[in-house]
C-alpha cells in the first residue's frame, strides 16, 4: 500500500490491531535495508486478535486508506517498492485477499482497475529502527495515507 510509516499509523489504530512492524518483503536479497531493497516492497507486518477483528475486515480497510488503482506509486513515493501487494501465508488468506479484491473492483469505488497484487510471502525483513513507529516519534511526518471518504467494501449494498 505504499510507504510504511502511513500504513502502520493507520492500521495500528484499527480495533483488534495488537502489533505493527514495518519491514520489506518479496524481493531480490537477503537482509534487505532502505538503501538496498531491490524487488521489496515497503511491507506491514500487522498482529491482530481474530476475535476482534479479521482479515477480512483489515482488507477491508486497507483498500479504504490507499489508492489501490496506483501502479508502483502512493503520493509522491514511486517505484515498485511502493506497490499495492497483498502478501499471503496460506491458501485461506489468499482466497480471502481474492474475494476483497473482487468486492472492491465491483463496488466502482475507485475509478481504475485495482492494480493490487497477490504475492506469497516468503520472508518478512525488520525495516530499520527509525522506521518502526516513524509517526508516532515524528508526528509532522510525512504520509500519503488517509482514510477516503467511501463506506466499507463489506457492507450490503
Amino acid at each position: 500500500g505504499g510507504c510504511f510509516w502511513g500504513m502502520e499509523e493507520l492500521f495500528r489504530q484499527q480495533p483488534g490491531v495488537l502489533d505493527t512492524e514495518c519491514g520489506y518483503t518479496g524481493g531480490e536479497n537477503e537482509y534487505p535495508t532502505y538503501q538496498n531493497h531491490p524487488g521489496h516492497a515497503e511491507a506491514l507486518k500487522i498482529v491482530f486478535d481474530p476475535n476482534q477483528t479479521s482479515l477480512r475486515q483489515l482488507l477491508d480497510f486497507f483498500f479504504r486508506m490507499h489508492d489501490p488503482t496506483f501502479l508502483n506509486r502512493q503520493g509522491f513515493d514511486i517505484g515498485s517498492s511502493y506497490r499495492s501487494a497483498i502478501f499471503y501465508r496460506d491458501d485461506e488468506q489468499k482466497k480471502v485477499a481474492e474475494e476483497m479484491i473482487v468486492l472492491v473492483e465491483k463496488s466502482g469505488a475507485w475509478k481504475g482497475p485495482i492494480v493490487t497484487t497477490l504475492e506469497e510471502l516468503t520472508r518478512f525483513w525488520v525495516a530499520e529502527d527509525y522506521h518502526q513507529d516513524y509517526l508516532k516519534k515524528k508526528p509532522d511526518g510525512y504520509t500519503c495515507h488517509f482514510i477516503r471518504p467511501m463506506k466499507s467494501f463489506l457492507e450490503e449494498k
